[in-house]
């Protein structure tokens, strides 16, 4: 399997998983691996793994959605590590992107 994706247990033709790092180094077949776990019926992507990653994961994570829609399903994203939900604001793509996931990272942070 792609460095950049892997089964999510449990229902793995449901669901993926980004690996650890998703960087410039590794999109493109992270992008493509996302991409054939979709066209083979995929509906989420868990981000739980992520632990290394650039604006090349939002990219990615952006493609993996609009394929999804393409095929006439969500993707729903979860688990986006607040650094890259962070990154997105800062891009302005954050309003792209499920909002189950954006609550995951509301969740994440420490009460004010």
């Amino acid at each position: 399997m792609a460095r950049g994706v892997s089964g999510v247990a449990g229902n793995p033709a449901d669901q993926f998983a980004t690996g650890p790092a998703l960087t410039h180094a590794s999109a493109t077949e992270a992008l493509a691996a996302g991409l054939a776990r979709i066209a083979g019926g995929a509906r989420g992507v868990d981000c739980a793994p992520l632990k290394q990653f650039d604006s090349s994961a939002l990219a990615v994570l952006l493609a993996w959605q609009r394929a999804a829609n393409a095929r006439g399903a969500a993707l729903e994203i979860v688990n986006l590590p607040a650094g890259l939900a962070s990154l997105a604001q800062a891009y302005g793509v954050d309003t792209l992107l499920s909002a189950r996931h954006l609550r995951s990272v509301d969740t994440e942070r420490s009460p004010s």
